[in-house]
């Protein structure tokens, strides 16, 4: 007989052995919950900017009931709980049956928020009905901004990457016991979390770690390292420091951010040195170090680095709109604005003259959008479907067309209307601005349908639709209803198609004047 939520919610709270030692989590809608399991050592004294460590063990039974408390980052983003605490280095289960013999399919959420803010705990990312669908869910935290990706003298590059590698290395050694597989663990994530699973794909340390990998709306930016050290001589130079180990560590973590929101507010004085970045403005990214990121993700996985990773990777139609309103100008772009964007983002020397020619009914703010949403999401998102399947692997393909009925209907599929709509978290905060309150049967099917689709890829990998292909270029276009069809942004992915998208240089190597 099938055993029901409530009679699970009279169970003794659920107990599981790690490496580390044991761990009392909660029930939660039939679910077991376990929330704040370290999975490395707090990176701070002498662990300050270094590798991540492997966490020590602990004796007796450790509690996991609370998130653990978010990474240092800017004051952007808001978080629920208490932020006291170093032990940023955490990570969070749901599994319908925990247990080794389950032998569920893992799913390992990256968050996004530009390399400079997120936060596992953040609501739309609870886990409770993504893994009610029939899987294990772990999400996890980070190291961000300066703290995980800028490049300092001593550390290692990419420590944020690192923190990933390590956070799937103990997914690997301990989710057995959680119920799930640790032979069909699945990484997925968004925005600056996208650019992390795509990092991870070109990693050597990743190699190994997970089966398959869903990117939404990747980044296109990717820091050479001269290109990341000169901005973080600009963050050292702002805190009067040097920017080493030594001279970074001096600095409160939790004054860090300022730093990079300092940094950000002017980056247009660094336009002649640092480039497309300052459009933006875009001061974190992973850097090409040639060691942990040997090379682009594009670069790798046309290489062959991925082939036996399956890939789902996508975007939405209207990646830029949000951005535009968060700017100030959503409605309002001028003619001057959209031709400095066409002139700084467009590819090749006459890139502007050709976006006009591709969309002569476009007015000035579709051109702006759509340049901005290139550039920096959808091309590289498409352009890693491509370059998983030059190099032998395979890819399915989506864009999310649903345009949301929130804030008047005006931001369209905007950048991050996924996130909610995979977890199934409709009703709280931005998605219920978004989406609406309460969400209109529409969504509520959008988001079930996707939901499946992204479980159905994690166990099977298979998604629900045909692989894409040079050939056909079939992707899903999720709306209400959904459908496949060809991609749908043929005029962008031809103004784009010789475009390499190479870590972005530093431009101008004289020495730095203040």
């Amino acid at each position: 007989m099938a055993v029901t939520a409530s009679c699970r919610a009279s169970e003794p709270e659920p107990q599981v052995r790690t490496a580390a030692g044991v761990l009392r989590g909660g029930r939660e809608a039939g679910l077991a919950v376990f929330r704040g399991i370290p999975f490395a050592e707090p990176p701070v004294g002498p662990l300050r900017f270094a590798a991540p460590r492997p966490v020590r063990g602990w004796d007796g039974v450790r509690p996991a009931l609370t998130y653990g408390p978010p990474p240092p980052q800017s004051g952007v983003l808001g978080t629920p709980q208490d932020t006291a605490g170093d032990d940023w280095l955490t990570l969070n289960v749901w599994t319908p049956e925990p247990g080794p013999a389950a032998g569920l399919p893992v799913m390992v959420w990256i968050p996004g928020g530009a390399y400079a803010i997120g936060d596992s705990s953040r609501p739309e990312y609870d886990a409770g009905r993504l893994a009610g669908s029939g899987v294990v869910v772990v999400t996890l935290n980070y190291r961000l901004g300066i703290e995980g990706f800028a490049q300092i003298d001593g550390a290692p590059a990419n420590r944020g990457l690192l923190d990933q590698v390590a956070a799937l290395e103990w997914v690997r050694d301990n989710i057995r016991m959680f119920g799930g597989d640790p032979h069909r663990v699945t990484v997925f994530g968004e925005s600056a979390g996208g650019g992390s699973v795509a990092a991870l794909l070109a990693m050597p340390r990743a190699a190994g770690l997970f089966r398959r990998a869903v990117a939404q709306s990747v980044p296109g930016t990717f820091f050479s390292p001269e290109l990341a050290a000169d901005i973080a001589a600009a963050f050292a130079a702002e805190l009067g420091v040097r920017p080493t180990v030594p001279g970074l560590s001096a600095v409160d973590p939790a004054r860090l951010p300022s730093a990079g929101d300092a940094i950000c507010a002017k980056m247009i004085r660094w336009r002649e040195r640092w480039g497309q970045i300052t459009h933006r403005p875009i001061p974190f990214a992973p850097v090409v170090d040639g060691d942990v990121l040997p090379a682009t993700p594009w670069q790798a996985l046309a290489g062959g680095a991925a082939r036996d990773v399956a890939l789902l990777a996508g975007h939405t139609r209207d990646e830029h709109r949000l951005f535009s309103l968060i700017d100030g100008v959503l409605g309002q772009v001028t003619h001057e604005q959209t031709e400095t964007a066409l002139h700084m983002l467009a590819p090749g020397p006459d890139g502007a003259r050709r976006y006009r020619e591709a969309f002569p009914a476009a007015a000035d703010e579709e051109l702006y959008e759509l340049v901005n949403g290139d550039w920096l999401f959808r091309m590289p998102s498409l352009h890693l479907a491509d370059a998983q399947i030059a190099g032998g692997g395979q890819a399915y393909l989506y864009e999310l067309t649903w345009p949301a009925p929130g804030v008047g209907g005006g931001l369209g599929a905007c950048h991050g209307l996924d996130v909610p709509l995979v977890f199934g978290n409709l009703s709280s905060g931005q998605p219920a601005m978004l989406i609406g309150d309460p969400p209109s049967a529409a969504a509520e099917e959008l988001s079930a349908r996707m939901r499946g689709a992204w479980t159905a890829f994690a166990a099977h990998g298979d998604p629900g639709w045909p692989p894409y292909n040079a050939g056909h270029r079939l992707a899903r276009l999720f709306d209400s209803p959904s459908t496949v069809a060809a991609y749908p942004e043929e005029n962008s992915r031809l103004l784009w198609q010789a475009h390499t998208f190479p870590a972005l240089p530093l431009l101008n190597r004289n020495p730095r004047t203040t």
